[in-house]
């Protein structure tokens, strides 16, 4: 069966496309379709979310780090043994960079790229037939995006909802239901975004809640009428743009603290030959010492700072392992390897002290946005002069550089020149660019 793709797209941001991407996911789950879900841009939390449900990877398509080939790629993993696939949108729908549509991380972009018709969530709030003209707006921006019909969200009374399902008709557009204002519905969410799908309370019950809401104030039948069949393109097993295994045993922090790997990295990795060996620093468990790599992703390890400062036999095996074989950091993985961090309350606690630098979480200032990092010397992520696409998103500063090598020199998104990052020493390295793909074209010279 042809996988049939639909994407829950908005204005803006905090609109609504996560919660009505999980109610949908929930619903079309309990009908005992086998679904599947994709973020577009980069984002770790919502696939976490998706993944509870669909029982599936969590993966992102990004048309601005991710080549054609690899779109293609992260599309037929998505599909494969999928009924329906929910692609959520990043931001507002036409939002990314100042380039060319097709290569600015838009969700627009891979809307076009793929021929996905979109699901357009319009919160209510604060509004009533003004939703006709937004919805109009946005469904003729582009000849090359279709907008296939509209949910309201957030919508007071019936009264309301009259309101907007008239505008939204009028100009032209099917509403599929509106989903009623509630308390109890809302996520909880913390400085990177949503609290992690693994720390919710309640994560199954309140997806039974969603699914039951989904039912009973959306047209289901009418959301799957409008997803259409998806054809990805073949196989290439081997695109441009993959990011090579970084050992054939790779240990991985998996916990609390650290969870950020993005599944596409992991999928890819396996499908190469690697083996992925889960360790929780949390637990004060060392990387296995059979493996060959250490990958420490993002997280939260600000939020466990004390008790990771007390994870003796974590740092002892870490630091056997680094003796001899790579140990990459990425944002919170990079923040553990320097020589202390400093939490939100400015208590300093020490880390592993395989880099030269400390953080600090009490002196804040958000740092977001795409990255294309070239690589200054050989090492884990690839040869020198290697260019690797990704972003940063943080909030911790740097409050002493140490004296280690940089890893990369780093570019935004449209070009403009940032700087040295990160730090490398022996085979350890680590900085707070996370990366998505590599550049196909490598850079001769540093």
């Amino acid at each position: 069966m042809t996988t049939r793709a639909i994407m829950v797209a908005a204005p803006r941001s905090g609109g609504g496309k996560t919660t009505l991407t999980l109610a949908l996911l929930a619903a079309l789950e309990r009908r005992g379709l086998r679904v599947g879900a994709v973020k577009t841009g980069p984002d770790y939390i919502d696939p976490a979310f998706h993944a509870a449900i669909t029982g599936r990877p969590g993966l992102n398509l990004d048309s601005w780090c991710m080549s054609p080939d690899l779109l293609h790629e992260v599309m037929q993993a998505a599909c494969q043994d999928v009924d329906v696939l929910v692609v959520e949108s990043a931001m507002g729908l036409f939002d990314g960079l100042s380039l060319p549509d097709g290569q600015r991380g838009a969700p627009s972009d891979i809307a076009a790229f793929f021929g996905i018709p979109v699901l357009f969530v319009l919160d209510m709030s604060g509004q009533g037939q003004s939703v006709g003209p937004i919805a109009k707006g946005f469904a003729q921006w582009s000849p090359y995006v279709q907008v296939n019909g509209v949910v309201l969200n957030r919508v007071a009374s019936a009264r309301h909802e009259r309101l907007g399902r008239e505008a939204v008709q009028a100009a032209g557009l099917p509403v599929y239901g509106a989903l009623m204002r509630q308390s109890g519905q809302t996520l909880p969410e913390r400085h990177l975004g949503l609290v992690q799908a693994r720390e919710h309370g309640n994560l199954a019950g309140w997806l039974a809640d969603l699914a039951d809401k989904a039912e009973r104030e959306l047209d289901m039948d009418g959301i799957l009428a409008a997803a259409a069949p998806l054809h990805s393109g073949r196989e290439m097993y081997n695109p441009a743009g993959l990011l090579p295994p970084p050992g054939q045993r790779i240990a991985v922090a998996d916990d609390a603290a650290f969870s950020f790997l993005y599944g596409h990295l992991a999928l890819f990795w396996r499908r190469a030959g690697a083996e992925l060996v889960p360790f929780s620093p949390l637990a004060d468990d060392p990387p296995d010492p059979s493996c060959t790599a250490c990958w420490l992703p993002g997280g939260y390890p600000e939020l466990h700072a004390g008790q990771l400062a007390q994870a003796t036999k974590f740092y002892a095996g870490l630091r056997a392992f680094a003796q001899t074989r790579p140990v990459h950091g990425e944002c919170g993985g990079f923040m553990v390897l320097g020589q202390g961090l400093e939490d939100a309350q400015g208590v300093r606690h020490g880390m592993a002290g395989l880099l030269g630098h400390t953080t600090s979480f009490a002196k804040r200032k958000l740092n977001l946005g795409y990255r294309e990092a070239t690589l200054v010397n050989d090492g884990v992520l690839g040869a020198r002069g290697a260019r690797l696409r990704g972003h940063e998103f943080h909030y911790a500063t740097v409050l002493d550089g140490g004296t280690d090598a940089p890893l990369a020199s780093l570019r935004s998104g449209i070009g403009e020149e940032l700087g040295m990052c990160g730090g490398q020493r022996g085979f350890v390295s680590g900085s707070f660019f996370h990366v998505l793909a590599t550049v196909a074209e490598q850079a001769q010279e540093v």
